[in-house]
């Protein structure tokens, strides 16, 4: 009985139909995908015996792609993405940007249009530090801050400073357990 367990005795499709028909797994407990394969069935069934193919497997590359590679490959990155930030453009994206201005442009070549993009994109972040740094300056903080390094402890601040603000905005939730605070800064001490 044990032998029907293996891979190589059927097909998954195979082993839950036989689940479903013999009552050991209930219809309401069968999975998502089961419905799908059974209206459109593959033209080779998936065994394990059955020979790979010998289709070479194309590689896939954006124009940008070789120039994102060329400007990590030289200038480390040294930036922390958030994924649900939408709205900021990280450093490479920027760059792409003032790449692609200076292509469309057409009077360089490759290397001089991407040492170009590299001078004016450091002299944009070098502008971006200036104007925050004027800006913190009249907003009375004592020291300024560089937006582009951005410390793990600032994060883990302001996804803290998020989490509060949610729940205060969500007030028919209630927490079921409550969960002690953390003091972020006695974790990451300099």
């Amino acid at each position: 009985m044990a032998q029907s367990r293996l891979e190589k005795i059927g097909t998954i499709f195979t082993r839950v139909q036989g689940l479903l028909r013999g009552g050991a797994m209930k219809a309401e407990d069968k999975p998502i995908w089961y419905d799908v394969y059974a209206a459109f069935p593959p033209k080779l069934e998936p065994r394990f015996d059955r020979p790979a193919s010998d289709i070479p497997v194309r590689n896939i590359f954006y124009a940008e792609d070789v120039v994102r590679a060329k400007l990590h490959k030289q200038n480390k990155p040294h930036e922390t993405i958030s994924l649900f930030d939408n709205k900021r453009a990280t450093h490479s994206q920027q760059f792409l940007q003032i790449y692609e201005q200076l292509k469309s442009q057409g009077a360089l070549d490759d290397q001089r249009i991407y040492e170009t993009a590299l001078d004016l994109f450091a002299e944009q972040r070098k502008q971006t530090r200036t104007d925050v740094a004027e800006e913190n300056q009249l907003a009375g903080d004592s020291e300024p801050e560089e937006p582009s390094k951005s410390t793990l402890l600032s994060d883990f601040q302001e996804a803290g400073e998020q989490q509060l603000q949610q729940q205060q905005t969500t007030p028919g939730k209630e927490k079921k357990e409550s969960t002690p605070a953390i003091n972020i800064q006695s974790l990451f001490k300099d």
